[in-house]
């Protein structure tokens, strides 16, 4: 029980329920002290239990009822500059229900919903994630591509840097489910804010989508042709691209980041900038049997071809993922084979999950390091 609230109990008279709802209407929930986070709820129920995005941990976890109170509490240890995404489970009678936190503010957007956020002691949203009314907006065109490798038409939208102009060349930046990078974890903001502060260049992105991104990015070859053969010339028909292996970047997260990293393998020295985070990398070290379901069975055949054989196919490499994630293992897995190539490979990790918001706050130091911009340069 946090001090603050053993305190509170402490001192209640009969008048208890009066004084816990001036004491929650002061604070700021979970409250974080320190190593310590305490989670309140109110409300009647049987039951309330957190539910939290932590690998590794028992994933519900029982509150504790005040006697004679509706405040339900549960304190947890939380290591500093932690982020959590989490819900509570609300059981009254044979029905539960997951619900957000009603007394924390912070939440965090994904395709399937929202999840509130604890924000451990040290952990502040990073300023360049932010709008910043300073920033020299870019804009976004959509663009459809008829693709012959998937026989279809496949839909994306374009990033022009603020001041675009044709006389110069940029680089090419792709990113693999681009539509959640721009809505879940404000990509264009982000991109707007690093190229004003001089922190990468000025670059010009490709928010590619997948209609059916679980099989696609799963070593397909058809997704590798589209997006080497049919996305990249494209664009640089269409707009000034530079034609060297070094301004050419794939970038994906979970699913996107095997199929960046596939997509690099097929085409080798084409791609020399990837940026992978949280990849689903899943391998096995004996035969191929896993436990992650037949949707990963092209995944870990891919993985296991790999790590048999690791060659270079880009020259530099930034690899980051969360250490509350159950991929962290395959992750760290990966780097000392790709380090052994002779590629250049950083690795990041952070105390947090698999989730939108861990991979937006990674972004500024994975594009800075691949792209160097003028400011960086000067401080390498």
């Amino acid at each position: 029980m946090t001090t603050q609230l053993r305190a509170l109990l402490a001192s209640a008279g009969e008048d208890i329920r009066e004084q816990l709802d001036a004491w929650v209407k002061a604070r700021s929930f979970p409250l974080v002290e320190g190593k310590s986070a305490t989670f309140v709820w109110r409300g009647e129920a049987d039951e309330v239990r957190l539910r939290h995005f932590i690998f590794g941990l028992e994933t519900s976890q029982p509150l504790e009822r005040i006697d004679g109170t509706d405040l339900w509490h549960l304190e947890v240890e939380i290591p500093p500059r932690s982020r959590v995404e989490y819900k509570f489970e609300v059981r009254r009678g044979d029905h539960n229900k997951w619900i957000r936190d009603p007394l924390n503010p912070h939440l965090a957007r994904d395709p399937f919903g929202a999840n509130s956020v604890l924000q451990g002691a040290g952990y502040e949203i990073p300023d360049w994630t932010r709008h910043d009314p300073k920033a020299r907006p870019g804009t976004l065109e959509a663009l459809t591509i008829a693709s012959e490798a998937f026989g279809q038409p496949r839909h994306c939208k374009v990033y022009l840097p603020a001041r675009f102009r044709r006389t110069r060349r940029y680089p090419l930046l792709v990113v693999h489910d681009g539509s959640d990078y721009l809505n879940y974890a404000g990509m264009k903001i982000v991109l707007d804010n690093l190229i004003e502060r001089l922190e990468i260049p000025p670059l010009i992105a490709v928010f590619a989508d997948s209609p059916d991104r679980l099989h696609d990015y799963a070593n397909d070859e058809r997704h590798a042709r589209f997006v080497t053969e049919e996305l990249a010339p494209r664009i640089s028909s269409a707009l000034p691209i530079l034609d060297t292996p070094a301004s050419r970047c794939l970038m994906g997260a979970s699913f996107g980041g095997v199929a960046a990293l596939s997509t690099a393998v097929r085409y080798p020295n084409y791609w020399g900038r990837l940026l992978l985070q949280s990849g689903s990398f899943a391998f096995t070290d004996i035969g191929h049997q896993h436990h992650r379901g037949a949707l990963f069975d092209p995944v870990v055949r891919f993985m296991n071809a790999f790590r048999e054989a690791p060659t270079a196919v880009s020259e530099r490499v930034f690899v980051s993922c969360g250490v509350y994630e159950s991929l962290i293992y395959e992750n760290r897995s990966l780097v000392p084979l790709l380090d052994e190539t002779g590629m250049q490979v950083r690795f990041v990790e952070a105390r947090d999950g698999h989730n939108w918001e861990n991979w937006r706050d990674r972004t500024r130091e994975g594009l800075s390091w691949l792209f160097r911009g003028p400011l960086m340069m000067i401080y390498e």
